[in-house]
């Protein structure tokens, strides 16, 4: 939008505080490069559009504004003479991403600003004050290149808390695999021995193959079986040892669990003794008690391996290392991964609890950095937990709240502490002793949710009941715009919006 051109008046210039200690050839100046204008109400310029002027307000009322998904959000609203706001960086050049608008400025009345073009201001800054450029370029980049390397730290921090995490997780299926295997191989060889010993018994060939059949149907009951409580357990078992004492087979107190846990009962073994004779008995029960070991050992050989399986695709799922970084994703499953991972994290004493709304569509998103954020949330809640003993219960809640999708993490925790409320998304701001945990990651989590998927991050927080929240756009719109690290910032004295 463009202003009434109005006369530059180098003694009114000079009653700012911006400009009262310059000469009156560097007034003249600005007064011949620059140019005052005057807007009716309404906006000045856009968040996003190319940043070509610097703004210095003479007179009238100014607001600035941030774009925080499909909702304008106020940051600035002043009428002081000198404020200034637009491409005040732009002396910083392309390195401070000075291309653009970061923020939208609206006038609320007719006001009058000084404009200056943006390349005029980085002329005129570097010619007039050529080491407090350097002095600013040094701070503005030091800044971001601390920021850079805390966000590292902290990524490495958590990778390691992951790593060990996941390498306990993995540990516990591949030693159940390890241990059923050696198991396996002595069922196998003592089924071959038993096997070996019924061939040369006297068994009918007729009831060998009905032995036979009946080891095939043992295999498939095995796959069958049926959980029972400990009491129908406990039942069960003293009626099967009970029927093998009956009949004379010694240890039945170690066979009886084997085939309860296989699902068979003495109806089962009823139909063994009537196919076998009486003095071959024992040894047609110990060879299928055998099959059964061997079914059961392979069941747990499979489900150890396909934990580890889980595992695996769940860290592929976290890491995002095979997938393109920006696509439609399920967030039900980068929580779930995220869960997962930080299982060992977590610990037996809290309990998650999943109230997921699965009628929830995928949304366009940076799913590996949506699941540090994730992995930030998580962390903290565990962590407040512990400080009351470890026990609690996390809930992790999905819905729908207008038109974004909403992710909300709940802790039983002790609360933020309310005289911390408002720094704890301010950079470099933690609670934690230097060298533990991940930090609060809460800045880095902002950053991610605002300003590269437009959504948005809250709060609330009493003893008992602590949620953060996760609003993220349902639809593609610019959450695929590269982050932008600054943002709309009061400054001491002005309303400064970085571009």
């Amino acid at each position: 939008m463009s202003g009434r051109p109005m006369m530059c008046d180098m003694e009114e210039l000079k009653t700012l505080f911006l400009f009262e200690k310059l000469s009156d050839d560097q007034l003249a100046r600005l007064c011949r490069e620059g140019r005052v204008e005057q807007f009716e109400p309404g906006p000045v310029y856009t968040e996003g559009e190319p940043a070509t002027c610097f703004f210095v307000l003479l007179e009238g009322t100014v607001v600035l504004s941030r774009r925080v998904g499909n909702d304008d959000v106020e940051t600035n609203r002043t009428s002081q003479r000198g404020v200034y706001a637009g491409a005040f960086q732009a002396y910083l050049g392309d390195r401070a991403r000075a291309g653009r608008y970061n923020a939208s400025m609206r006038v609320t009345e007719p006001s009058r600003f000084f404009v200056l073009p943006a390349e005029t201001f980085a002329g005129v800054m570097r010619d007039w004050f050529p080491m407090a450029v350097h002095l600013l370029e040094g701070l503005f980049f030091g800044t971001k290149n601390i920021q850079q390397v805390i966000n590292q730290r902290e990524r490495l921090l958590a990778l390691g808390s992951l790593s060990a995490g996941l390498t306990h997780e993995l540990n516990n299926p591949a030693a159940a695999a390890v241990r059923a295997t050696s198991a396996l191989r002595e069922r196998v060889a003592g089924m071959r021995h038993k096997l070996g010993v019924i061939a040369a018994g006297r068994y009918e060939p007729e009831a060998l193959l009905t032995l036979v059949d009946i080891q095939e149907r043992t295999a498939e009951q095995v796959a069958k079986a049926v959980p029972l409580s400990p009491l129908e357990t406990s039942d069960r078992e003293d009626a099967v040892g009970d029927w093998l004492d009956d009949h004379g087979i010694q240890d039945a107190w170690q066979l009886a669990p084997i085939f309860v846990q296989a699902g068979l009962d003495t109806d089962w073994l009823d139909q063994v003794a009537a196919t076998v004779q009486e003095g071959t008995l024992e040894g047609a029960i110990r060879w299928l008690n055998y099959t059964v070991e061997t079914e059961l050992l392979m069941n747990e050989i499979e489900d150890s391996t396909t934990r580890v399986s889980t595992l695996v695709n769940a860290a592929r799922q976290y890491s995002q290392l095979d997938r393109a970084p920006y696509q439609v994703a399920d967030v039900h499953e980068l929580l779930d991964s995220t869960l997962l991972m930080l299982s060992g994290k977590i610990g037996p004493r809290i309990a998650v609890v999943k109230d997921y709304d699965r009628t929830l569509p995928s949304i366009p998103a940076y799913p590996g950095e949506l699941n540090q954020v994730w992995t930030n949330l998580v962390d903290n809640a565990v962590s407040a937990m512990n400080e009351t003993g470890g026990d609690g219960t996390l809930t992790v809640r999905t819905a729908l709240d207008r038109d974004r999708l909403l992710v909300e993490f709940r802790d039983t925790g002790p609360g933020v502490p309310p005289e911390i409320r408002d720094r704890i998304f301010d950079p470099f701001f933690t609670t934690k002793p230097v060298g533990q945990g991940t930090g609060l990651g809460l800045d880095i989590s902002w950053r991610i949710v605002v300003n590269k998927h437009h959504g948005s991050l809250d709060f609330s927080s009493q003893p008992g009941d602590t949620r953060f929240q996760v609003r993220l756009p349902l639809s593609p719109g610019e959450s695929d715009v590269p982050e932008q690290d600054s943002g709309a910032q009061p400054g001491s004295e002005t309303p400064v919006e970085a571009s």
